[in-house]
């Protein structure tokens, strides 16, 4: 996908009109799965979409780090595919996503042994290719090269308020090439979509002095954190065998740091050098989410080699931390949007910690928004009853 342009918001004095004769113009601020959900199917139903992240690329939690060893998808690690309108929109890309033959997932005690195996074969793992970021990358490519008219993709741009004057949204945006930061507006869109992190929609409410009733609601929300190892062993290997130490590709953890645990080069379409994704669990997370990042690579690696056996010195080893990784309590409504104002809110946060739960979430958004007569009013978003269960798809 061709990278987005910033051209537009170079000075702090540019202000770039999104507005279209006759068309409805929306700014989509998120491009994680629901923000691209949300913008691709507004952009097919004739809106004039502009598509803002504060990264250099799309996908949010969906991502892909690449190394000199080897890509790693060190947030999302998998999905599951369960909703038909799901499966219909992946057929739409069949070459960006891959089914991966990691169904056999083993629960391993604190030394590493097997404490049982769950084997799902109705319930496939689907991975994006040929990185997890590939899919979003594809569903938002007609987006950034204007192969739909209208629609345009503004990377590296970190939207932090929103003015309504006149019935046209205004947004203050902060501008990044990597090197240098400068402020910019963007103006004249008709509705307004936050596809980010719950913390980061009630800030960027709180901060524009808009909906204190949704306010209320998110700060219900809650969502853990979670640090993430990325380990590479090019040099590494063991006589006779395929791969450097367990023979399984994919685990869940008992132990008192990490939870789990894949293989990366197990997945379709990697490279073949050993390379390790391991995600810590919550708790530990939480405990430790202030530490230097050198400090939990090197407790990570040391409850890694605990669990697999594998006690060779890495070639590559960075942890990444996300502060919004698994939603603990979520909204219990798949979104929210207020047809006076414009405004509506998505995320996996809504509904769950799924990938689907996320596209779900985009999706509904968008035809609630093309359908205003349909409009859910914010007042009736019901709050989860119970906590989600914790995953990784």
């Amino acid at each position: 996908m061709p990278r987005a342009k910033n051209a537009s918001f170079a000075t702090p004095s540019t202000h770039q009109s999104a507005a279209t004769a006759g068309t409805t113009s929306v700014a989509v601020i998120g491009a994680g799965m629901s923000g691209v959900t949300c913008a691709r199917t507004l952009a097919q139903a004739g809106y004039s979409v502009t598509l803002f992240d504060k990264s250099r690329g799309v996908g949010g939690r969906m991502s892909t780090r690449q190394s000199a060893f080897g890509n790693f998808d060190h947030g999302t690690q998998y999905f599951t595919v369960r909703d038909p309108r799901f499966t219909q929109a992946l057929a739409t890309t069949p070459a960006a996503a891959k089914r991966w033959s990691a169904n056999t997932v083993r629960v391993l005690d604190d030394t590493g042994h097997v404490l049982s195996t769950h084997n799902r074969t109705s319930d496939s793992h689907w991975v994006g290719a040929p990185g997890m970021n590939g899919l979003l990358k594809a569903w938002a490519s007609p987006l950034a090269d204007n192969s739909i008219a209208g629609s345009q993709v503004h990377l590296q741009s970190r939207v932090t308020l929103l003015n309504k004057q006149e019935g046209q949204w205004t947004l203050n945006i902060e501008v990044s090439d990597g090197e240098h930061t400068s402020t910019a507006q963007a103006s004249g869109f008709d509705q307004v979509v936050l596809a980010i992190p719950s913390d980061q929609a009630q800030t960027l409410l709180r901060d524009s002095a808009l909906m204190p009733t949704w306010q209320t609601q998110l700060g219900d929300v809650v969502v853990d954190p979670c640090w993430t190892l990325m380990l590479a062993y090019p040099k590494a290997s063991q006589p006779g065998l395929a791969h450097l130490g367990p023979q399984w590709n994919v685990a869940r953890s008992t132990h008192h740091r990490i939870s789990w645990m894949a293989r990366e080069s197990s997945k379709p379409g990697r490279t073949s050098i050993e390379r390790w994704t391991v995600q810590a669990n919550p708790e530990w997370s939480r405990e430790h989410i202030n530490d230097a990042p050198e400090r939990v690579v090197a407790k990570l690696i040391k409850a890694f080699a605990e669990v697999t056996g594998i006690r060779a010195e890495p070639g590559h080893a960075v942890a990444h931390r996300w502060l919004y990784a698994q939603t603990r309590t979520p909204l219990g409504s798949s979104h929210l949007f207020d047809k006076r104002q414009g405004l509506g809110l998505c995320g996996d946060w809504c509904l769950g910690n799924r990938v689907e739960n996320a596209f779900v979430s985009g999706l509904e958004l968008a035809l609630d928004m093309v359908q205003p007569a349909k409009a859910v009013s914010p007042a009736k978003a019901v709050k989860a009853k119970k906590p989600a269960k914790p995953a990784t798809s």
